[in-house]
């Protein structure tokens, strides 16, 4: 060990070689070692070595045969050996020998304490005497983490903690005493502390990334949750300091149809503006450069929930515009971090912001002049509604239960505004209907509002009528025919269109819904009881008609709301942003006068030829199934399971549906079906049949045929469909409607039955809803009691445990489930074929 001025003399050590040769004696005893020092008077030089003294009192300081072996603990002296007790005194045998002093000039004495204090611990050097002493301020240390990457750790970065006491960086095996160069100060280390934050970064390190020999290293992507978690630690990434982000501030500027935010994300004392800040976060960047060139790292869960705010809105010159409509979800997400956030926001903003909340306390509107009817009064609210959306310019979605008379609200909206509309402002309103519902809308538009002309924009004749449009207030027309010719439309321009039945644009990719975001309207409405069937995603095509770009882009909605499991706070955040342009009432809400509603299940026993077969077919299907998840997986064996489903479904209702050869041979559940409706026709009620199997109502009616029972039958092939309803409303002898689901589960008002049967259960009990409510309506006078008849035993039985997971999509309107087949996991699969 070297020194400047110095050399620390070995003593005998050097002639260790010389030991086997010397006869020695072991004695297992101890010899306590003590720091001799004294000063020499002539020359002032400080003279230092070690003394030993054994148990019997004899003292050793300078001797040629006193050897300190390898290691000090064990001394060689007078051919015998000592063990050397251990102590501080012992730690100065690093630097002092047995045998010889060590001289320290007087004016050497910094240097040397500094020296001396870089190899020993702190008790050894409080042995020195006075005029070698200096004080030694204990200090505290701040915690620092080096991150780096490596050859050996390619795509990780290695965790290498420091310590700062002052001005110095310190390694953990650095010494316990330090010298501040700049200050003059010796440090004392805090181990305890310093091993209290070790123990922190262990937790974390391990929490997030490995242990390797080396120490630790954590994947990139996890290194902002490193950051995170140790908040008082400073770091160092690759060489350059790295600050956290300490704040955002917003600012919102406004017009009238837009208004635009800027932003700044703060660093310390450095700032980003809010877009290059997003663009960051949406490449996935752990880290970004900052104007003084340090690095920002770039806290993912803190700013994520502001990422939304690029893709609801276009980025401009270093801001974000947004349209009008937008403001609520805006002001949702900029409030949600309120102690990270502020909010500047001009006088027109928060007025927006507050016209928009109004919409929960808009007042009712009473009948326009020349409206042939009266409104209820959750009517005139809608009609309220509707009016506070057309003052603003804003598209909704009227979302009232099936049967409360969405058509009706809209016809009052239309009558009141070609009355308040100067003659030369008017134009024609598009209607865009499911085949079923034109002559309904021509029929209402007829008895409520006579004065707006109405014309069906339908058939093979209808283009004579393009150059005749603006003759007409409404232009009604099918979602089939506005796709044809979507083209020549597009060429008209509608002061509303209206979607009737809007679930027919669910499915975004859908032509149907491309077709028509692209109509030309000044204002947009939306009508349908279930806005949302099987998953959120229905929603945002439902607003991209309505309020273009209001939920941003697909994906980035898509991202959020598409899995199975979605963030609460993201719900919560949604439905006040859309608050305003949905408007929602149940019947159990507005409608107390109306006559109750009883459902319930009817389990049917399949007779023992019915069960052996649906036994043989189960097993069949639940080995094929098996053997193509096992080779394929869930995912990529749908269409198998579908299949199969289908199969147990028709087995479950009647053996016919799979094996024409029995179609004569009855069913159970046939057999309960005509037994509750002859029982109920006696007694002079009317009913309405329901089956998603076309082929299963076609064996129905042989049965009604042969006992001579009077009905009538709806399905998608049936032209007259006005015809088939009124004589079924208007027909005493008539008492029993078959109807299948899809054609007949909107549009229809059939409240001459007072029972509903549903012979098969629907995944989807939203759609089983609106089947069932096509008697309990305005109108109905009498109780309305629904049966479900359910084959015991079989795969009805479990649909209808699986269809609680949808139940709450069906009654609410933002919720978020994914459709109940295409999230079929293997034990709901299990479940079904059991």
């Amino acid at each position: 060990m070297d020194h400047p001025r110095w050399v620390v003399q070995a003593g005998m050590r050097n002639r260790w070689e010389d030991m086997p040769t010397l006869p020695l004696h072991w004695t297992g005893q101890l010899v306590q070692c003590q720091l001799a020092c004294r000063q020499d008077a002539n020359s002032g030089r400080w003279l230092l070595l070690p003394r030993f003294i054994t148990p019997d009192g004899t003292v050793w300081e300078t001797d040629e045969q006193l050897i300190v072996l390898p290691g000090n603990r064990y001394l060689v002296a007078g051919g015998k050996m000592y063990r050397i007790a251990p102590g501080p005194d012992r730690h100065w045998l690093e630097v002092v020998s047995a045998g010889e002093p060590l001289e320290v000039p007087e004016k050497e004495v910094p240097g040397f304490f500094q020296w001396a204090s870089s190899l020993l611990p702190p008790e050894s050097l409080e042995l020195l005497p006075e005029p070698l002493q200096f004080p030694i301020r204990r200090q505290s240390p701040a915690p620092r983490l080096l991150l780096r990457r490596e050859d050996e750790f390619p795509k990780d970065y290695k965790l290498e903690p420091q310590f700062q006491y002052g001005n110095l960086p310190v390694r953990y095996d650095d010494p316990q005493v330090l010298y501040d160069a700049e200050t003059g100060e010796f440090l004392r280390r805090d181990p305890e502390q310093e091993n209290q934050w070790l123990d922190q970064l262990q937790q974390v390190a391990i929490r997030h990334g490995r242990s390797v020999e080396a120490g630790y290293v954590v994947a990139s992507g996890k290194l902002p949750l490193v950051i995170r978690e140790l908040p008082q630690w400073e770091i160092i990434l690759e060489g350059k300091p790295v600050s956290r982000s300490s704040g955002v501030s917003f600012r919102v500027k406004s017009d009238i149809d837009w208004f635009d935010l800027e932003g700044e994300v703060y660093f310390g004392d450095q700032k980003v503006t809010l877009p290059k800040l997003l663009r960051a976060l949406h490449r996935g960047q752990q880290v970004i450069k900052l104007p003084d060139g340090s690095q920002g790292i770039i806290d993912q869960q803190a700013l994520e929930p502001y990422t939304r705010l690029l893709s609801l809105g276009q980025e401009r010159n270093g801001h974000i515009r947004f349209r009008s409509y937008q403001a609520l979800l805006l002001d949702s997400l900029l409030n949600q971090r309120q102690e990270q956030a502020t909010l500047q926001a001009d006088g027109a903003f928060r007025q927006l912001l507050q016209r928009l909340q109004e919409a929960e306390e808009v007042r009712e509107e009473s009948e326009p002049a020349g409206f042939q009817g009266k409104l209820r009064h959750y009517q005139r609210q809608g009609l309220g509604w509707l009016k506070y959306l057309q003052r603003l310019g804003l598209g909704g979605c009227l979302a009232d239960d099936m049967g409360l008379g969405k058509t009706v609200q809209v016809l009052a909206l239309l009558q009141e505004r070609k009355r308040s509309l100067p003659e030369a402002q008017r134009r024609p309103h598009l209607i865009v209907v499911p085949k079923s519902l034109i002559f309904n809308w021509q029929e209402e538009a007829a008895r409520f509002a006579p004065e707006l002309s109405t014309c069906a924009y339908i058939g093979p004749q209808r283009k004579k009528l393009l150059d005749q449009l603006d003759q007409f207030d409404l232009v009604v027309t099918t979602y089939q025919t506005m796709l044809r010719d979507v083209e020549l439309l597009v060429k008209q321009e509608f002061d509303y269109v209206v979607l009737d039945e809007a679930t027919a644009i669910k499915n975004p990719d859908a032509q149907c819904a491309k077709a028509a975001r692209v109509l030309p309207a000044r204002h947009r409405l939306a009508l349908t009881g279930t806005p949302v069937e099987n998953h959120l995603l229905e929603l945002w095509s439902l607003f991209e008609f309505l309020n273009p770009g209001i939920l941003g882009t697909r994906q980035d909605f898509q991202r959020r709301f598409g899995s199975a499991e979605i963030d609460e706070e993201e719900l919560k955040r949604l439905q006040r942003g859309l608050a305003p342009f949905l408007l929602r009432r149940t019947k159990q809400q507005v409608l107390r006068e109306l006559p109750p509603k009883s459902e319930q299940v009817l389990y049917c026993d399949l007779s023992p030829r019915e069960k052996r077969q649906y036994q043989e077919l189960r097993d069949y299907y639940r080995k094929l199934l098996s053997d193509k998840i096992a080779q394929r997986g869930i995912q990529r064996s749908k269409i198998h399971i579908l299949e199969s489903l289908l199969r147990l479904r028709q087995a479950a209702c009647h053996p016919g549906l799979l094996d024409a050869k029995q179609a004569t041979k009855g069913s159970s559940k046939f057999d309960m079906l005509l037994e509750h409706l002859e029982e109920l026709l006696q007694e002079g009620h009317k009913a309405l049949v329901f089956s998603q199997f076309t082929s299963l109502l076609d064996l129905l009616r042989k049965e009604l045929d042969r006992r001579k029972i009077d009905y009538a039958y709806l399905h998608g092939r049936t032209r007259k469909r006005k015809e088939v309803v009124e004589r079924f409303q208007q027909d005493p002898d008539c008492r029993v409607f078959l109807i299948s689901l899809k054609a007949g589960g909107h549009g229809l008002n059939l409240t001459a039955a007072d029972y509903v049967f549903l012979l098969d259960p629907w995944w989807n009990p939203a759609v089983e809803a609106q089947a069932v409510d096509r008697a309990h309506r305005i109108g109905q006078d009498k109780p309305v009691m629904v049966y479900r008849l359910i084959a015991r035993e079989t795969v009805e039985e479990k649909v209808l445990q699986l269809q609680q997971q949808k139940r709450k999509l069906a009654e609410a309107i933002i919720r978020a489930d994914g459709n109940l087949i295409r999230s079929l996991r293997p034990e709901d699969l299990e479940l079904l074929l059991s």
